[in-house]
């Protein structure tokens, strides 16, 4: 069983915001960094937005100060709050426990994002 469960996905129109969610249970969450990754249709799945175990975040350069990483205290939930979205945002988001960040061990299913024009 993935122990990763993302929801928040959907339809949206550009200038709009989302808020995805990932539901992390039955591994240990020490030693991971939390991230989410996309895949854009046609293209390679790509990291959006990672945070390790200190909290220090990281943002693909395409996504800097449009998307906000963040987890719950007790690191059981993971979320992705994108704003201003672009269509070349549209993708399948995927929730992935990495390490190190970057290198994915874990990866839910995937939530669709599609941002229309």
């Amino acid at each position: 069983q993935v122990p990763l469960v993302e929801s928040g996905g959907g339809p949206v129109q550009a200038g709009g915001s989302l808020r995805l969610s990932c539901a992390a249970s039955g591994y240990s969450k020490s030693g991971y960094c939390m991230a989410w990754f996309r895949q854009p249709p046609g293209k390679e799945r790509e990291g959006v937005a990672a945070i390790d175990e200190d909290g220090s975040e990281y943002y693909q350069d395409a996504v800097q100060g449009r998307f906000f990483i963040s987890q719950d205290g007790a690191k059981n939930s993971l979320y992705l709050q994108m704003n201003r979205l672009k269509p070349e945002d549209t993708a399948t988001y995927y929730c992935v426990a990495a390490s190190p960040c970057w290198s994915p061990i874990y990866t839910g299913q995937g939530t669709q994002v599609t941002v229309s024009s």
